[in-house]
């Protein structure tokens, strides 16, 4: 089914910005695992598995409106160098995609395409409810009882997943 290109472009530009959180998450990830933050590294490995569902959704809806999926252009990744940064870091980002999704959601409505707007409602809530919240919650906690306390809550056993 051809699609509006409008809503292709569109889509691609989220792709982008959900393939630099899943390398964003990736490397957050690794070094939360090399650091001994095993509740983190959890966590972070759930947030990738959700980006690459999101790149995912985003892929055959394209494909499906019979557009180009464009796997090369990323977002600029933001790395950072200790917990609180690259948390902080990482709610820049998700912030960034909630905003650009409700833009593209716009844009669906605009050019009738429902069955998109729905697809990324779902993305939308994934986002706000999920990671959003979480990073938001968890800066508040490193706010409320310090970054050392934070740090070793989060030394335990990878099996307890941070919530």
């Amino acid at each position: 089914m051809q699609g509006s290109q409008k809503v292709i472009d569109s889509f691609n530009r989220l792709l982008a910005n959900e393939l630099a959180a899943i390398d964003q998450y990736f490397i957050h990830s690794r070094m939360y695992e090399d650091w001994g933050l095993n509740k983190l590294y959890q966590r972070l490995e759930h947030e990738r598995e959700e980006e690459t569902l999101h790149a995912d959704w985003l892929i055959k809806r394209m494909l499906f409106l019979e557009g180009k999926p464009n796997l090369v252009n990323r977002r600029d990744l933001l790395i950072g160098a200790d917990v609180k940064t690259m948390m902080s870091n990482d709610l820049i980002l998700e912030l960034e995609v909630v905003q650009a999704v409700r833009d593209v959601i716009t844009i669906c409505e605009q050019e009738h395409d429902y069955q998109s707007r729905e697809i990324l409602e779902k993305l939308l809530y994934d986002t706000e409810e999920d990671h959003v919240y979480w990073l938001e919650q968890q800066l508040g906690l490193i706010d409320k009882i310090g970054i050392k306390n934070y740090i070793q809550a989060q030394m335990g056993d990878s099996s307890e997943i941070a919530q």
